[in-house]
């Protein structure tokens, strides 16, 4: 990363401000102001996340927004309300308060005498969400957003559900924000309203895990926030940027297909991260890349960035199976428009352990009878498949796919001929029967090298009580036959001659995501059952495309470390009781911020367990220490979650508890039983 010290723009820091809203309350933000606004207004780029611009969000602050700044744009970091030191309690993500919240804070900044008036939204994650969703909204003055890392689909494509089924996400993202909500603001910039404004939250705030849980089926809890309900509401031009290694890249496709304004996507190799810090690499200069969207959409520079291809992605090589790289060598390819002419479907028949490609000529020859395989995986298939969404707090990606195998009904293919490119999402469709009114599936492509090694492509899930609708999910009649089509998350990748393609099939992927009620097994009938592929015939589309500088940000932010951080994935197996636990640690370490002198910790622990093969045993539960000490101010927050389940219901158990230095100020416990609803 190369840091850059002088700017064209001389720049001044506002710690905090606070922005009215429409019913008196205030957010907090942190303005990076070019010198030169006191003679000429420039345009203002928003970030609006609940993540504390105070600390915890400090350090990545502190080399994007001084950057920006420098080259002319006002960069305003605000806290959404209930986090961080603004107003309020923060009860849920995405909601309608928080939307409209964010249109007050647009049209708060576009009338400030610094700003001319045009106004910008980026963000990561969250942040990327609400770029989206606030777009929908139309302030006046939007002008453009960046969406990094987001999805325009709560239901079917977030850390919640998947194909219908419950991913274990939803646990870890629960805890997450069950610790966020508990953190006090800083008394030196909310003053001695402070330990009221933590008390409320603590009180208030709720247990999120509930809802979610409350929640087990698409409805208008989840659509009213997704704009893929309404992409016509969004007016302004849309970048989209995702990752391979991030659980949310698929929106990249669909907001290049449904939106109807100038858009831009972009697609890399990296996990939940800014592609200027992405991991696995190669990163890329996105901070300038930034700079010629704003500089085209906010000051009206005609630099040929919408001249360019409208989609951009990494097409990863083969690489041997690893839990973490640094990088994934690759090349990048592009499309002018998608979907695109360049890719066509290739069609793969499976039949007993074979995938046979199908041609128009010709057609392997099947019995006059379905071939039939049962399959009923055991509770190991899953333990390798990393993270649903890798935070690049390696190691977090998927492992060689052998352990998985075995578990599961695999279809490969003859070593190929030649090299094949897939750019896209591909499917299955299979002809299934189940033994139980409930059951899932999990799919996944691999690319199986000459020595057996198999690294996992990409893939995909299906609870098949949802195969007709994810509004309205119906039982399975034990033993009648259903065509179904699992979709698998899109990828770009380059499989070698040599190789193999392999399809995997299992019945159970815990703890990426949570297991049916009972043991079930499920029948596939060879009848036609095929596997989909996007594949690409390369064109001209690369031939003169810019390529991205390298990268660089503003000076990292002055920090003493005070303790070693800590990242890493076990797993523990008890032959005697027959247990396995997966253990993730997520350790930050402990640190001072030295321009404000406050030191953090903070930790998180994350175990998944079942015990043989009984389904009702599974078990998450999640555990998390914060901390925030300066001078006599000594805050320190411990939450516990744990998610378990009958054949019939989901119980959960949380408690918070909160001190100021020695003595426990706050404690609270929530117990809640929630009916599985087809689930």
């Amino acid at each position: 990363m190369e840091v850059i010290n002088d700017f064209p723009y001389n720049v001044r820091e506002i710690e905090n401000v606070f922005i009215p809203m429409r019913d008196g309350q205030h957010l907090a933000a942190r303005i990076w102001l070019p010198e030169a606004t006191q003679d000429t207004p420039l345009p203002a780029i928003m970030e609006y996340i609940p993540y504390r611009k105070r600390d915890i969000t400090r350090g990545r602050d502190a080399t994007n927004h001084p950057y920006l700044a420098g080259h002319g744009y006002v960069c305003v970091r605000v806290d959404m309300r209930g986090s961080g030191d603004s107003d309020g309690v923060l009860t849920d993500e995405y909601t309608q308060q928080e939307q409209l919240d964010a249109v007050d804070a647009i049209e708060w900044i576009a009338r400030q005498a610094w700003c001319d008036g045009s106004v910008g939204m980026m963000g990561i994650s969250w942040g990327g969400f609400n770029s989206l969703q606030v777009a929908a909204k139309q302030p006046p003055a939007l002008k453009a957003i960046i969406s990094l890392c987001s999805s325009d689909d709560l239901y079917a494509d977030n850390m919640h559900y998947m194909g219908g089924c419950l991913l274990g996400d939803n646990l870890s993202e629960a805890t997450v924000m069950l610790a966020f909500n508990a953190l006090p603001p800083d008394p030196l910039i909310v003053g001695d309203r402070w330990r009221d404004m933590w008390h409320e939250r603590m009180e208030e705030s709720g247990l999120w895990i509930d809802k979610w849980l409350r929640h087990q089926r698409r409805s208008e809890y989840w659509s009213a926030s997704s704009v893929c309900e309404y992409y016509d509401a969004i007016r302004c031009p849309v970048y989209a940027v995702g990752g391979w290694a991030d659980g949310f890249t698929n929106t990249v496709f669909r907001l290049m297909e449904h939106l109807e304004v100038p858009r831009k996507g972009l697609i890399g190799p990296w996990g939940h991260k800014y592609p200027h810090q992405g991991i696995p690499g190669p990163a890329i200069g996105f901070l300038q890349e930034a700079l010629r969207w704003w500089d085209y959409w906010l000051k009206g520079k005609d630099n040929g960035i919408m001249d360019e291809p409208m989609l951009r992605a990494w097409e990863q090589d083969s690489v041997p199976p690893d839990n973490s790289y640094e990088d994934r060598p690759g090349r990048w390819i592009a499309e002018p428009l998608w979907p695109s002419n360049n890719i066509q479907e290739q069609h793969y028949l499976l039949s007993p352990y074979r995938l046979t490609p199908l041609s128009s000529a010709s057609e392997p020859e099947r019995s006059t009878e379905p071939t039939t395989m049962g399959l009923q995986s055991p509770l190991s298939v899953g333990l390798a498949a990393g993270k649903w969404c890798s935070y690049a707090a390696t190691p977090d990606l998927p492992g060689d796919q052998r352990e998985e195998d075995g578990g599961s009904l695999i279809f490969s293919t003859d070593a190929l001929a030649e090299p094949l490119h897939i750019f896209g999402t591909p499917s299955l469709e299979l002809e299934v029967s189940s033994n139980q009114p409930q059951a899932m599936l999990a799919v996944r492509l691999s690319d199986v090298a000459p020595d057996g090694k198999a690294t996992r492509v990409t893939y995909g899930l299906l609870n098949l009580t949802h195969r007709d609708s994810n509004a309205e999910p119906t039982p399975l009649e034990p033993h009648r036959t259903y065509r179904v089509t699992i979709d698998m998350n899109g990828i770009a990748q380059q499989f070698p001659a040599g190789h193999q393609l392999r399809v995997s099939v299992s019945t159970s992927y815990w703890p990426l995501a949570w297991l049916p009620p009972k043991p079930a097994q499920v029948d596939i009938s060879f009848n036609h059952c095929v596997l989909k592929l996007p594949v690409r015939c390369a064109g001209h589309e690369e031939d003169g495309l810019t390529h991205f500088d390298a990268p660089q940000s503003a000076p990292p932010l002055e920090i003493t470390n005070l303790a070693p951080s800590k990242h890493n994935w076990l797993l523990h197996q008890d032959l005697a009781t027959k247990s396995s636990t997966l253990e993730v640690v997520n350790d930050q370490g402990c640190f001072r911020i030295n321009d404000i002198g406050t030191e953090i910790h903070r930790c998180a622990r994350e175990y998944y367990t079942t015990v043989g093969n009984d389904f009702t045993s599974a078990r998450g539960e999640t555990v998390t220490e914060s901390s925030f000490k300066r001078d006599d101010w000594h805050t320190q927050v411990y939450t516990r979650t744990v998610l378990t389940c009958t054949e019939t219901n989901f119980i959960i158990h949380a408690e918070m508890d909160a001190y100021e230095g020695q003595y426990r100020v706050f404690s609270k416990n929530w117990e809640s039983t929630i009916p599985r609803d087809l689930l």
